[in-house]
């Protein structure tokens, strides 16, 4: 277990990384649509390119950021459902779920993604419209967007398992939305606390 703790631990790096590699993305996809939108008030004009290129930045956003979301466990769960269940409970559903949908998910999307991406890249594709951009490197977002959320979730399942046989403690406990809320709170008001001067 302790190596493929090991193997986890490297996933987890690969895509804390990537994520926060990609938590820029969205300060530029702000940047070029505010630019694009001066400069289509002010001179009334306008570039399919600069256009693109914020569907672009979104989009590595939301397929590369999965899996650094998931990493975080900031991921929707059905709160209402699962906060009445056992802690070992929730914890086999996770490890159920993980390897019977988020897996072979996963590996459809990647399955079909990579023929996808491929076709584009082949044929230099580029967009329809005119002054656009090259299209493959967005096509190409959609299997390694998926093979990142597929290694985060073999790294969760290993850590799910480890936490079950008792090799690891949780770093994620299930508190539900009230107590994420109070432990947020509590965990704000002593940093204000800290940062006030003459204080311990």
């Amino acid at each position: 277990m302790q190596n493929l703790l090991k193997i986890s631990a490297v996933i987890d790096a690969i895509n804390e990384r990537v994520g926060q590699v990609v938590k820029w993305f969205i300060l530029a996809a702000v940047l070029v649509s505010t630019v694009n939108a001066i400069i289509r008030k002010l001179f009334n004009v306008s570039s399919n390119s600069w256009l693109e290129l914020q569907w672009y930045l979104f989009g590595a956003v939301f397929m590369l950021g999965a899996a650094y979301t998931f990493l975080k466990n900031e991921h929707i769960r059905i709160d209402i459902v699962t906060s009445n269940f056992t802690k070992r409970t929730r914890d086999r559903i996770d490890v159920f779920g993980h390897i019977f949908f988020l897996v072979p998910f996963t590996w459809i999307m990647i399955y079909h993604g990579l023929p996808f991406f491929y076709r584009s890249f082949a044929i230099g594709e580029s967009s329809m419209n005119a002054g656009g951009l090259t299209v493959w490197p967005a096509k190409a977002l959609l299997p390694l967007g998926f093979i990142l959320l597929l290694i985060q979730g073999i790294s969760e399942l290993i850590k799910r398992i480890a936490i079950m046989r008792g090799d690891m403690e949780d770093p994620h406990v299930f508190v539900g939305h009230h107590g994420a809320a109070e432990a947020e709170a509590e965990r704000l008001l002593q940093a204000a606390q800290a940062d006030i001067p003459g204080r311990n």
